[in-house]
């Protein structure tokens, strides 16, 4: 009988431990979960890493400028690809930033911006490696046009 309750006690104190452990484990995992929570929230809820202002008005006004260094660049320039690239980049950057801003979002100047950038993009993405035509040169510029003078009209 001496050894069955040696046993026994051996049980509990294996169950005293394996608690413990599952105890720990819980712990662990439920800190760990908090910390990544409160790491996420922070991080998404940082200023965001584009390299816009929050200044429609110069926003659009760069983009823009931006747009035109990259149609004007010769089909054979070096940069090209590059240029090409920050320019899909800022595209992407002001659509993200403006696109649900309800007090932009109503304005000429936001409308004829989409309209541009919408023609650019479906151009970069559906002909990669083909030169912008000049008929969509040409329409971009007078688009780019209307967007400035909207914008100085406060529109």
């Amino acid at each position: 009988m001496i050894p069955r309750i040696q046993i026994q006690d051996t049980m509990d104190v294996d169950l005293s431990i394996c608690s413990q452990i599952m105890l720990m484990k819980r712990y662990w995992s439920g800190l760990f979960a908090l910390i990544l929570v409160v790491v996420i929230g922070l991080t998404g809820c940082s200023n965001s890493p584009d390299n816009l202002t929050g200044d429609y008005r110069q926003d659009t006004l760069n983009v823009v400028n931006v747009l035109r260094e990259a149609l004007a660049l010769p089909d054979d320039a070096s940069d090209k690809v590059a240029v090409q690239a920050e320019a899909r980049k800022k595209i992407n950057e002001f659509a993200a930033r403006y696109q649900r801003n309800t007090s932009v979002s109503g304005l000429s100047s936001f409308t004829t911006m989409r309209t541009a950038l919408n023609s650019l993009a479906g151009h970069y993405s559906s002909y990669p490696n083909r030169p912008v035509p000049e008929k969509l040169k040409k329409r971009l510029e007078v688009e780019f046009k209307r967007v400035e003078a909207a914008l100085k009209r406060g529109a």
